[in-house]
Parts: C-alpha cells; sequence; structure tokens
C-alpha cells in the first residue's frame, strides 16, 4: 500500500507564510510527478503546483511569485512554501503523487488526507 501524509497547515494572518510537507511510504517503485492541489469552500479542486521527477516545475497563475515548490527525491517527500499569503488561499490542501509500485504495473495516482490552511484577514 501507499500513504500520503501531510504536515504544515494551519492558521496564519494574510500577508503571512506556512509550509506545508507531504511523505510518501509504502511500496514505492517510482514516484513520477507529485504536487498540491487546493479545495476551497464552494468551489472546485484546483491544481496549485506540481514537479516532475526531474525538477519540471507548474505553477498556478494564483501561486506564481508566491508559493515554491519542490521535492525531496531521497526522502519522498514533496513540500510548498506559501508566502504573502492572502484570504483567499484559504482552502483544504492535498498532495498527490503518481506512483509505480511495482514495474510490472502502471503508474496511478495517489492522494494525502488534506490539511486545512485558513488565511485571516
Amino acid at each position: 500500500q501507499v500513504q500520503l501524509v501531510e504536515s504544515g497547515g494551519g492558521l496564519v494572518q494574510a500577508g503571512g507564510s506556512l509550509g506545508l510537507s507531504c511523505g510518501a511510504s509504502g511500496f514505492l517503485f517510482s514516484i513520477n510527478d507529485m504536487g498540491w492541489y487546493r479545495r476551497a469552500p464552494g468551489k472546485q479542486r484546483e491544481s496549485v503546483a506540481t514537479i516532475t521527477k526531474g525538477g519540471r516545475i507548474n505553477y498556478a497563475d494564483s501561486a506564481k511569485g508566491r508559493f515554491i515548490i519542490s521535492r525531496d527525491n531521497a526522502k519522498n517527500t514533496v513540500y510548498l512554501q506559501m508566502s504573502s499569503l492572502r484570504p483567499e488561499d484559504t482552502a483544504v490542501y492535498y498532495c498527490y503523487a503518481n506512483i509505480e509500485i511495482a514495474l510490472s504495473l502502471p503508474a496511478r495516482d495517489y492522494w494525502g488526507q488534506g490539511t486545512q490552511v485558513t488565511v485571516s484577514s
């Protein structure tokens, strides 16, 4: 089995910073893309940032210039450093990883349990 366990999140004032981390464990033959999504109240889930195994990064327009995604392949961990936070960043943040658990099996997406980020004005 594969587990993604997130940490970080919480309550922060507008303009503040917060860091999230997410570690993958279990049968991890290969981890491909990793990233962060979020779901704000009453809205659909949206991508925040993704990073490939080789380090290529994509950010949502809302995250550019404020958020930094990184990963440590040796630790099977992805990070999201968020700064200049705004009330509209309030959401449940989910980490995601595309993982092959064995050479003979296709990769599939796995998700963390979600962590709440609340930005007060």
